[in-house]
């Protein structure tokens, strides 16, 4: 440690660090544009510049090491001179243009020109202009005479979203921030710059001139797509969500969102959002009120049970669907005296499930997976299935973690790969019995499998043999294989031989929270695969469409004597017989499990849209309306505390009930079918109906692939 004054005061940081460093931790704040915690030094904006004693100028606090016994003053005359000086500089050429700027409000330049900012400029010439640049939907670059070339963004690009689509071009006062070659900003984590910024030349494409700051209300939330369960803020205005931003949690998001948690919002104000229940009568859709719609439902599955059983009544569930209310369809179709119900609408293999009321899950904390030495992903398009968790594994490679990967095509990981094995999805199981040969030859343990062993594969041994801190990850894909008992029972093997630890990256914001409160089919229920496949006479789809949610599709539901779908939008036109409108996450509370086995809870941040109800008051109802015990809770707190009790939001759940132990004998017979995984702007009805994510190239290159196979 190295201990310095920093203005009067004793502080001890590590060696190596900055005295920016040395000033945070003494809770000392020093004005800067360029500095920020979370990327590397660039020292461009020279705002921080602060008094060493002995030094002779002023030194800029985040590029300055710290050596023992310096003495420094950020707030001496000569440091408040200095960084004066420097604000003169900035606003030399700062187009005069806050009234109308969307940073208006929240823009440190703004706020820090107050403090450090003259009253006039004794520069009359004419201020420089630069041309405006097309970012593609998301960006806005319409303001770049605002830049001032701290170059956030462009370090942004390189470092964490692994991607350096913005460079400055030219020198000078002809310095410009751009996207080469006329392209645009493409990567899955672009947003963040819009919250880098800090002068607003990069602002939010859908959100430009739709409100100012200071109109906005700031509500917490959780993000309903991906297992990372990142946290947000929500900015409402006159009921309506007007953005969405990152609330800053070390242990789970950082401060970074992807751009489907940030844009998918435009989707609440889509037209397909479903304001009233309706009944489908004579083939025509007839909006009625919610007595006589669940009446209706209620009377027709009781008709269901008495002419064919409680089998044939079944719940297709998405894991999207918060904890509260899966816990409660559950509790629905087993008061029914079914024990159809199921969240794997996209899996093949349904005999590879953890014991009831456990959970596959991700085999470590979140965090961990910025610490890993050696990494062997299994069957993901990670970058784009799971972009948080890609941007903690780049900062891994980073410092020199091996990742190795087997997959069936190459994909750009903005990252260094070390070893890749491709093979086609229905060889998986092959190619992974190969590299567990490979281990079992290099440690002398006997194979689990006779396999063969190529080159390949030797490589991605000798990587996982080495370093410390390492692990298998099985993907989206390697979850909805066909075969993916097998590959779970060699993941485990090759993890027990080179010392990794085993997880799914897990699929949707609440896959584990499904498992936990048992959103599986019981002894002699049906799967999804079943009950799509034509094994129901009565279904309720919470929260999912068949046709774009499942392996299956809907088809085998058109045999069903009564479908009910659950949903914000009006979907499943054809196939339902009843719409019952539910509220979205930003207008319910409830709770998400993430991949790490977290619990956190959430609250409404919008009054719901016409008729729309939280979709756990709605199955109460319908258990009340059928006369079903156990559905008196009168809150969704009340309904978490009976599904999960005990467990806190923010803490994780009891380490006893998440395991991926499997040990069955790998089958290496090729797979029949390919698994089904949604591309990165298809996950779940909210990002499908967001309409600025569904211009990204992301999103029409899965457009133009699903066209192509059609064809």
């Amino acid at each position: 440690m190295v201990e310095i004054e920093l203005d009067g005061k004793k502080v001890e940081v590590p060696a190596g660090s900055m005295v920016m460093h040395a000033a945070e931790k003494a809770g000392t704040y020093i004005p800067h544009f360029c500095y920020h915690k979370k990327l590397s030094i660039a020292a461009n904006c020279r705002m921080c510049l602060v008094d060493v004693e002995k030094a002779p100028k002023p030194m800029p606090a985040c590029a300055t090491p710290v050596t023992m016994g310096m003495i420094v003053r950020t707030k001496s005359e000569k440091a408040i001179k200095a960084q004066q000086s420097v604000m003169e500089f900035l606003l030399i050429n700062h187009p005069l243009d806050c009234p109308i700027c969307d940073q208006g409000g929240e823009c440190q330049l703004q706020d820090l020109a107050v403090g450090y900012g003259g009253s006039g400029s004794r520069y009359d010439e004419e201020k420089r202009v630069v041309f405006h640049k097309e970012a593609g939907p998301l960006l806005s670059m319409e303001e770049m005479s605002r830049c001032i070339h701290c170059t956030r963004c462009v370090r942004f690009g390189q470092e964490v979203a692994g991607v350096m689509e913005l460079g400055m071009s030219h020198r000078g006062e002809h310095a410009e921030i751009e996207a080469f070659v006329g392209n645009t900003v493409d990567s899955e984590l672009s947003g963040n710059m819009i919250d880098l910024c800090p002068v607003g030349a990069i602002t939010s494409k859908p959100y430009r001139y739709q409100a100012r700051p200071w109109e906005l209300s700031r509500r917490k939330s959780v993000s309903p797509h991906d297992s990372t369960g990142a946290n947000l803020i929500v900015q409402v205005k006159n009921q309506k969500v007007m953005r969405v931003l990152p609330l800053e949690n070390e242990a789970v998001n950082e401060c970074w969102i992807a751009d489907r948690d940030r844009f998918s919002y435009e989707s609440l104000s889509s037209e397909q959002r479903l304001s009233s229940p309706m009944i489908k009568q004579g083939g025509e859709w007839k909006a009625v009120d919610w007595q006589t719609a669940l009446e209706y439902v209620a009377n027709g599955l009781k008709q269901v049970k008495t002419d064919h059983g409680a089998s044939a009544i079944g719940v297709l569930a998405s894991p999207h669907s918060t904890v509260e209310e899966l816990a409660l369809a559950g509790a629905l179709v087993r008061g029914l005296g079914s024990e159809n119900i199921d969240s794997r609408l996209r899996h093949a293999d349904f005999g590879n499930a953890a014991p009831a009321g456990a959970a596959r899950w991700l085999g470590m904390p979140i965090a961990a997976l910025s610490t890993l030495q050696r990494v062997l992903v299994v069957g993901s398009n990670l970058r784009k299935d799971h972009p948080l968790f890609a941007q903690r594994i780049r900062q891994a490679a980073r410092k020199g973690a091996q990742l190795n990967v087997l997959a069936a095509e190459s994909f750009d990981w903005a990252m260094t790969v070390k070893n890749t094995v491709l093979a086609d999805s229905a060889h998986w199981v092959s190619a992974l019995a190969g590299i567990a040969a490979a281990v079992a030859a290099e440690t002398g343990a006997p194979a689990p499998v006779n396999a063969d062993v190529t080159d390949a594969a030797r490589a991605v041994a000798k990587s996982l043999l080495g370093g410390e801190q390492k692990a298998v990850l099985l993907g989206n894909a390697a979850a909805h294989h066909a075969k993916a008992s097998s590959l779970l029972a060699l993941a485990n093997w090759i993890g027990q031989q080179t010392g990794a630890t085993v997880g799914y990256l897990t699929e949707a914001a609440n896959t584990v929270g499904a498992q936990l409160v048992r959103a599986v089919p019981g002894q002699g229920g049906l799967n999804a695969g079943q009950m799509l496949g034509g094994g129901l006479k009565a279904a309720i789809l919470l929260n999912n469409e068949p046709a774009f949610d499942s392996a299956a599709g809907a088809q085998g539901l058109a045999s069903a004597g009564m479908v009910v779908t659950l949903s914000p939008f009006q979907c499943n036109l054809d196939i339902s017989d009843v719409l019952l409108p539910v509220a979205p996450f930003t207008e319910t509370s409830g709770s998400f499990v993430n991949a790490e086995g977290r619990l956190q809870s959430f609250h409404a941040v919008v009054r719901p849209l016409g008729e729309t109800r939280p979709a756990w008051k709605v199955l109460r109802v319908l258990g009340n309306l059928m006369g079903l015990a156990g559905f008196d809770a009168d809150s969704s707190q009340a309904v978490l505390a009976q599904a999960l009790p005990g467990v806190a939001s923010g803490a994780s759940v009891d380490a006893s009930r998440l395991g991926n132990a499997g040990a069955v004998a790998p089958d290496l017979e090729p797979a029949r079918a390919k698994p089904v995984v949604a591309s990165i702007y298809q996950l779940d009805g909210l990002v499908r109906r967001a309409s600025s994510l569904q211009l990204t190239s992301d999103a029409r290159q899965a457009q133009a692939a699903e066209q192509g196979a059609l064809a």
